[in-house]
Parts: C-alpha cells; sequence; structure tokens
C-alpha cells in the first residue's frame, strides 16, 4: 500500500517536524507479535531506535517488552507503561547510578558485557540486599555484513564478551554471590537485510550452549538482539519487514530446549517505516554544475546520511511536474549536511513540502540543537 500523506493539513504546520502514521505502526506492530507468537518468543522493543513518548505507548499496548540501553531509556519505559519485568538493560558503559535504576525497579535483566561491570553490578546489588538477574552478552564473532558503524559482533567491536574469554567469566561469576546468571545475550549489527548472518548466529549459538552446558550451566534465557532491516528504497512496497522468515530462520535452527526462553530486541524494523521527516523548500539553488534543493531540515533533525551515508527516498509532496536531478541539502553550516547527491525528484520549488521517508527510526531520537536550532515538533496521523 501506498502511504497516505495529509498535505493540506501539512501546510498549516511549521517546518521541519516528524510524521508518524499510527496505522502503519500498528500494522507493523500486529505482524510482529503475531509471528512471534507462533513459537512462544519474547519481544523487546529497542527503545534507542525512536524513544517518542506515544509511539513508546502504542508499542506497550501490543504486549511487548523495552530493550533500553541508558538509565534514561529505562525510565522512559517505566514512564510509558512498560512492565519492569520485561526491560531489559543493555549497554557496555552503565553507569552506577543506571544499575541502581534497575535494581530499585527490579527490572528482568542486565545484559552485562564485561567482568568489572559485572563486579560493579554484584557489589550495587549487596549493598541493596538484592540478587541482579544477568545474562551475559557474548560477541559470537559473526560479521553482520552491514555498515561498520552499526556492526557489533565482531572481535574488533568494543561490545560484548570475546568467545576465548568466556570461560574466565564464568570463572569469575562463581565469586559473585549477588548475581544470578539466567542467559546469554546477542546483537551482532543492525540493518541486515542479508538474513544468512542470522543462521550463522544461531548455528554459533549452538555451540555456546554446549560449551556452557559442559559447566553444569543451565540457561533459562537466549535473547537474539535485533538487527533485522527494513527497505529504504521501496517503502510503500515492503512496508513491514518479513518477521515471518526471521522468526522461523532462529525456530529451524536453534531449537529451545524445554526450561529455555527465546528473546528478542527489534528497533529499526518496529518503528523505521512508520516514521517520515516533513520539511519545506527554502530555495532552489542553481550552481555551475548542478541544482541544489536547500531544506529547512538538515543533518539536526537526520543525521543518517551525515554519520552513515544513508539513504532515505525523498519525495516532493507538491509536484507531478517532470523530473529533474537535484543535489537536496540542509541550512547547517557543514559540507556533510547533505541527505542525497544527484537524485530525481519532480520538479521542486520554493515553499514545496519534502518527505524523506523510512525515518521512524534514528531519526527524531538522534536530533541536535546545534547551531542553537529547536528541536523539531512530531505529529501523528490520528491526531491531525
Amino acid at each position: 500500500m501506498k502511504q497516505h500523506f495529509p498535505i493540506e493539513k501539512f501546510m498549516s504546520l511549521k517546518t521541519p517536524f516528524y510524521y508518524y502514521n499510527t496505522g502503519v505502526l500498528r500494522s507493523t506492530l500486529q505482524t510482529l507479535t503475531n509471528e512471534a507468537s507462533k513459537y512462544n518468543y519474547h519481544v523487546h522493543y529497542a527503545v534507542k531506535a525512536n524513544a517518542n513518548s506515544r509511539i513508546l505507548s502504542i508499542i506497550r499496548e501490543y504486549g511487548l517488552g523495552a530493550d533500553c540501553v541508558s538509565g534514561g531509556e529505562i525510565q522512559a519505559a517505566l514512564d510509558a507503561g512498560f512492565p519492569a519485568d520485561k526491560i531489559v538493560f543493555a549497554g557496555v558503559g552503565k553507569a552506577d547510578w543506571e544499575i541502581n535504576l534497575g535494581l530499585d525497579n527490579d527490572i528482568f535483566c542486565f545484559n552485562a558485557e564485561s567482568i568489572p561491570e559485572l563486579e560493579v553490578i554484584n557489589e550495587l546489588a549487596k549493598k541493596k540486599g538484592k540478587s541482579a538477574q544477568v545474562a551475559l552478552r557474548i560477541n559470537p564473532e559473526v560479521d553482520a555484513k552491514t555498515h561498520k558503524h552499526i556492526t557489533t559482533g565482531t572481535k574488533e567491536n568494543k561490545f560484548g564478551i570475546n568467545l576465548d574469554q568466556l570461560d574466565k567469566v564464568l570463572d569469575k561469576l562463581q565469586t559473585l554471590e549477588s548475581i544470578k546468571l539466567v542467559g546469554i545475550h546477542f546483537h551482532i549489527g543492525s540493518q541486515i537485510t542479508d538474513l544468512m548472518p542470522f543462521k550463522n548466529l544461531c548455528n554459533r549459538t549452538v555451540e555456546i550452549r554446549e560449551q556452557i552446558a559442559k559447566r553444569g550451566i543451565k540457561l533459562e534465557h537466549i535473547n537474539f538482539g535485533g538487527g533485522l532491516g527494513i527497505d529504504y528504497e521501496n517503502p510503500d512496497k515492503n512496508m513491514i519487514p518479513d518477521f515471518k522468515t526471521f522468526f522461523e530462520i532462529f525456530h529451524d535452527l536453534f531449537p529451545a530446549e524445554p526450561h529455555q526462553q527465546i528473546h528478542f530486541e527489534p528497533g529499526r524494523s518496529v518503528v523505521g517505516q512508520c516514521g517520515s521527516l516533513i520539511s519545506k523548500v527554502l530555495y532552489v539553488k542553481e550552481g555551475s554544475v548542478k541544482k541544489f534543493v536547500v531544506l529547512d531540515a538538515g543533518f539536526t533533525e537526520l543525521i543518517r546520511p551525515a554519520l552513515y551515508g544513508a539513504h532515505h527516498l525523498i519525495e516532493n509532496l507538491n509536484s507531478d511536474e517532470k523530473e529533474e536531478t537535484y543535489d537536496v541539502v540542509g541550512p547547517i553550516c557543514e559540507s556533510s549536511d547533505c541527505f542525497a547527491k544527484a537524485i530525481l525528484l519532480n520538479n521542486t520549488n520554493r515553499g514545496n513540502l519534502i518527505a524523506l521517508r523510512s525515518a521512524g527510526a534514528y531519526g527524531e531520537i538522534m536530533a541536535s540543537q546545534y547551531n542553537c536550532r529547536k528541536l523539531p515538533e512530531s505529529y501523528f496521523s490520528d491526531l491531525l
């Protein structure tokens, strides 16, 4: 289906802003939960993708837990009504106050990444007379074959416990009386569209589970993280990711043992396609060799193209005229403030509304106030 934009209502709103189609979000969540429920899989939404309070509230309605990577995200999840016993806390650098926040609220699990972190969690839990549930985040040495800035499962990455360190960590855990090991956790990367890395992760996890079982340790929970990508090229054609095939891979290649529960942490695949950044054309500037469409949105509103070289489909919502070739840029005083080069847009003029599609994930949440700009507002299809 092609997403509908209420253009007349947009014209009365101050740009730039984020527009969220709640129908797309709800359809995505319904498909996700239907497919996960076939195998009794547990799903925790990765809050880092988008922490807009209304987005979180809608996601919570569908029974998902929350995957958090900061104390602020834990608080946002609690404020949105996520049950504490469905909140997992990951991240390579957890501050003491963040760990204490998790302990005070009796969250489900800390996904721990190092011996020093385990020691701190143990110390803080002991002071409170509590036992902290922990899953070890293991670096499975599986290449996600995605952008180097969003690959997290190889030895070169800062995340997780390397396989050759696992026995040492398990030995250490035996001395930490205020920690309960409940499982293992993985996250190999983000925006993965070739599903082969997930197959490789399943095979590697079987080996790791056997290695741990030889020590007499029964793992109650296996958490495979997230990473499923979305279609940035054709958001209308592929609005909802292929959750069916994704979950089938894990069901077929990683049979859970009777006492084990399987967890996932999708983020981008949940919210990516429901959001668009809406911007207005300030100028069409004709240079010596190219035309520039200058928007009132820049990398302060959507940093992904500048940060990752990411692609977003860009559409002129006001024009059906003949296509021309433009560079689409923002107003920020940096040469990297460019959304796309040499793309085709319908003939574009000052005042036209431009939609940067598939911006529901890592868009609004990464906005900044560089150049003393204001953060963008957000609007929802069912409230306009």
